[in-house]
């Protein structure tokens, strides 16, 4: 008495499963550069160790006597693997199999690693390649009626947000729910010339709104590498896994455990001579913020996300003495670093994920303010910039400010909890206050300066008046700052404190009171 026949249909049904739509389909899906969904999850985990579930799963045609006569793979596939030795939750898309859509699908997978993720508290990475939402409009005529629509598990997409990593790759044309997977996450990339995300795709577009568009002007990367629907844009599927390698890094598995912390072999006292001169004595003159942090933090370590979206504020993970920690910094290059709306919610997000995963946030200050004129008024600002500070005030893990130059007006202020335990240093270039003294000066002496027979004259004399009063050293020594530094041994400065921020961090493990949302 053996089960050997029902073994053999099994491993039958696996091998039709691996066939995903036929070789033709597969072929034509090949042709536009695109990785299979099978060949994906074996670029992106460590070798051979990917266990999937549900594999035979799809549907299926039988005879008369019961006997198989046709099968068609769900369009899904999941299952779990390690990525860097670490076990997380894969989900992808087959488009081969009806384009990815709902209606190729067994909604019961996605939901399944959805829950797999949230229940066993690992990432989970979405490989996205398709719609994923109601389907051909040519279901109805086989079911007999429409419904009301329900994202399938987003109770639980909504719940991981707030308990373990989630990334998302837009690895074709994504659409409708798709575009919402890819969204509804930590971090999420997609790839140039074969990737497309919108909400709806052409064809709908066209009848709803009269634009005729192809799939790229309507949702290419010419549009998303700046839209913030999207975190990073890359050049290959490979470089896209690279990408989901490199984040991961940086976070725990869930929010009950620290971040990983390496063995570093850049020294945690190394000065740069360079730091001394970096900030340009002039106050109008930029410079290059990203040059600025392989000097302070762990050589190789920088991951940028969203660099293209709200560029006036740089946001990255980076290493001290190999301990992850979350980075804020302006730059001077984009609307002289300044608070715009998209920046502000660059910020908040980002302080948000932080907060989330327990990460130590170094801010590096160089803030004009929130950007002025007509167009920010018109994105109303003000309320952007008002939520990004509230982040930084109702965050836990444990900052560090440093100042390199400006600390101006609203923003400035809401760089760092000024009402709690303010670690910061400045460095010698620390210039602050409500208004830059240049524009402040034709404010508070606008009438002398319209009384003066030589108004510039007069003008010179207050600036210049002014320019001792707005030394740092000044407030230095009322202790407005507490501490100003060698710009040379910020890196040994911060090495140490990382070491004090993660003793902190284990009495804040666990979901954070405010759940993250994308």
């Amino acid at each position: 008495m053996s089960w050997e026949k029902e073994i053999k249909e099994l491993r039958y049904r696996e091998e039709l499963a691996h066939r995903m739509g036929g070789e033709e389909r597969v072929q034509k899906h090949k042709s536009f550069g695109k990785l299979t969904v099978r060949e994906r999850i074996a670029s992106l985990l460590d070798e051979g160790s990917f266990h999937e579930t549900g594999a035979i799963s799809g549907k299926a045609k039988y005879d008369d006597n019961g006997k198989l006569i046709d099968f068609t793979p769900a369009n899904s596939i999941l299952g779990t693997g390690r990525l860097q030795d670490r076990k997380v939750v894969v989900s992808g898309d087959d488009f081969t199999v009806r384009g990815g859509a709902a209606d190729g699908a067994i909604h019961g997978k996605q939901v399944y690693a959805e829950r797999l993720a949230h229940d066993l508290q690992i990432p989970i990475i979405r490989l996205v390649d398709g719609t994923g939402g109601g389907g051909s409009v040519k279901t109805l005529d086989s079911s007999g009626y429409t419904y009301i629509p329900v994202n399938p598990a987003w109770d639980l997409v909504v719940a991981n947000m707030e308990r373990v990593p989630v990334v998302a790759a837009c690895l074709g044309s994504v659409a409708g729910l798709g575009a919402a997977r890819v969204a509804a996450s930590h971090f999420s990339v997609m790839v140039e010339e074969t990737s497309q995300l919108f909400v709806a795709g052409p064809p709908v577009v066209k009848y709803g709104m009269g634009q005729d568009l192809t799939k790229d002007e309507l949702g290419g990367i010419q549009v998303h590498r700046s839209s913030g629907a999207v975190d990073n844009v890359v050049q290959s599927e490979e470089e896209a896994f690279e990408q989901i390698r490199s984040f991961l890094s940086y976070l725990p598995s869930s929010v009950w455990r620290l971040p990983p912390v390496i063995s570093a072999e850049d020294n945690p006292n190394r000065r740069e001579e360079k730091l001394i001169s970096f900030i340009p004595k002039n106050r109008r003159s930029p410079y290059k913020i990203r040059e600025l942090l392989p000097s302070i933090f762990d050589k190789a370590s920088i991951f940028e996300m969203g660099r293209y979206y709200g560029g006036g504020t740089l946001t990255c993970f980076a290493r001290l003495d190999g301990h992850p920690v979350g980075v804020l910094a302006s730059d001077p290059y984009v609307n002289g670093g300044g608070l715009t709306a998209e920046s502000s919610e660059k910020i908040e997000r980002f302080v948000d994920l932080c907060q989330t995963f327990h990460l130590p946030i170094v801010n590096l200050v160089d803030q004009p303010g929130m950007v002025i004129g007509l167009p920010s008024e018109k994105k109303g600002t003000i309320r952007k910039g008002v939520r990004a500070i509230s982040a930084v005030y109702q965050a836990k893990v444990p900052m560090m400010e440093i100042i390199l130059r400006r600390v101006f007006g609203v923003g400035g202020a809401g760089m760092s909890n000024g009402h709690g335990l303010n670690q910061r240093y400045a460095w010698p270039s620390g210039d602050w206050g409500s208004l830059p003294v240049e524009g402040g000066v034709h404010v508070a002496y606008r009438r002398e300066l319209e009384a003066s027979e030589n108004p510039e004259a007069l003008l010179n004399e207050l600036l210049e008046r002014m320019e001792s009063i707005r030394s740092p050293f000044r407030t230095a020594e009322a202790f407005g700052v507490e501490e100003m530094i060698d710009p040379r041994d910020t890196r040994p400065l911060l090495c140490e404190w990382v070491k004090d921020a993660y003793e902190l961090l284990p009495q804040q493990l666990g979901p954070y009171q405010h759940g993250m949302r994308p």
